[in-house]
């Protein structure tokens, strides 16, 4: 598949799945994305238009312990540390964006280490 043809499809999978996701401040939207290196998650208020809680493998609670771990492995903390930010802020559900991302391999990671976490969606 040509990278144009591939971008095409990518973009047409966010729409579709954003077109479905909206967040609250009582139940935020999971917005995940993935690098090559790294993967980030932002619990998004979309109707007030704010980010309430947010955690990547760039984050300074985490960046030091995930020296030498599998990105697999660094997906799963970062999904625990997003949970327990959003049960500081009393936050027990949320609602999960992939965005333009298969729920696979690191995202699914992600979601199922913020559900061990506490999380419902």
């Amino acid at each position: 598949m040509s990278t144009k043809k591939l971008e095409k499809v990518r973009v047409k999978r966010k729409k579709r799945v954003r077109a479905k996701v909206s967040g609250t401040t009582t139940r935020p939207r999971l917005a995940v994305f993935r690098s090559a290196r790294h993967i980030y998650v932002q619990a998004v208020a979309d109707d007030v238009g704010k980010t309430l809680a947010e955690a990547s493998t760039l984050s300074p609670d985490l960046k030091d312990a995930l020296g030498g771990l599998k990105k697999i492995d660094k997906a799963k903390q970062v999904g625990a540390l997003l949970s327990k930010r959003l049960k500081a802020l009393g936050i027990e559900e949320a609602v999960f964006d992939r965005g333009r991302f298969l729920y696979h391999g690191r995202v699914k990671a992600l979601a199922d280490a913020a559900r061990e976490g506490g999380l419902k969606f």
